[in-house]
């Protein structure tokens, strides 16, 4: 599965969630005001910008917002709320697609650094991100914790959610740190029909990431459980890593 074959028109158009799920209100709400605080009045650059949850918002904020997307059926998305002119955006593969201008802040959110299958290409996102930094700039990553110590021995499967009309499992190859999610929406219809979406992942550890951020030339800065500023901890099942460049000699 190519992530520029899952993310087609049919994907791009049950994207928006408006006010629920990840477009709800008490979630978007503080990735924007975080975001905000770290552009601290530069520029932004959304790496796999999609179809602009977060980057509508910030720009409405004032922050000039700028983005990368492989998927064209999500820039289209993204057109029918910001023309070109208010929120430009390059067709392109984050580990390689460049940005014309400098960034104060590079940001990467809702896990979508996983969608880079092998440790090569997450090396060459970092790498990415930091040509794109001005000196003293920030990489923000948003991405979840693997779940590894809920596998007994000889499981491969992890149920992450279960609401109704809706059943999220992750099958783990642990062998070659990969993962697909499952995601299974059941209709309320008489016929009670299910669809599902996939979509195969590379997981990562923080302690990896921050070695890429260092091959990168960038250090850790800052690491939450949330957008909020939550403290992250063992028990921590996703978090928001800032890293930054060198400054101004």
């Amino acid at each position: 599965m190519l992530h520029s074959e899952i993310w087609d028109d049919q994907a791009a158009q049950s994207y928006d969630t408006p006010g629920t799920g990840m477009f709800a209100p008490e979630v978007l709400g503080p990735t924007v005001d975080r975001l905000v605080e770290l552009a601290g009045g530069g520029r932004a650059l959304e790496f796999a910008v999609g179809t602009g949850r977060v980057a509508v918002p910030l720009a409405e904020r004032g922050v000039p917002v700028s983005g990368i997307e492989l998927s064209e059926p999500m820039i289209d998305r993204l057109r029918a709320k910001a023309d070109e002119a208010a929120i430009p955006v390059v067709v392109g593969d984050m580990a390689t697609a460049r940005v014309p201008g400098e960034f104060q802040l590079v940001y990467l959110v809702f896990n979508t650094i996983s969608n880079l299958l092998t440790q090569a290409e997450q090396v060459a996102c970092f790498r990415n991100a930091a040509r794109h930094l001005a000196p003293g700039g920030r990489f923000v990553v948003e991405l979840w914790v693997p779940e590894l110590r809920k596998l007994t021995p000889g499981q491969q499967a992890v149920v992450w959610e279960s609401t109704t009309g809706y059943i999220g499992l992750d099958t783990y190859d642990v062998l070659r740190q990969q993962v697909v999610s499952h995601h299974f929406r059941f209709d309320a219809g008489a016929g009670h029909e299910a669809r599902l979406f996939r979509s195969p992942h590379r997981y990562v550890w923080p302690a990896e990431l921050d070695l890429m951020a260092e091959l990168a030339g960038m250090t850790l800065e800052s690491r939450h459980a949330d957008w909020a500023g939550g403290e992250f901890t063992a028990e921590s099942r996703s978090h928001v890593s800032v890293y930054r460049t060198a400054g101004l000699r």
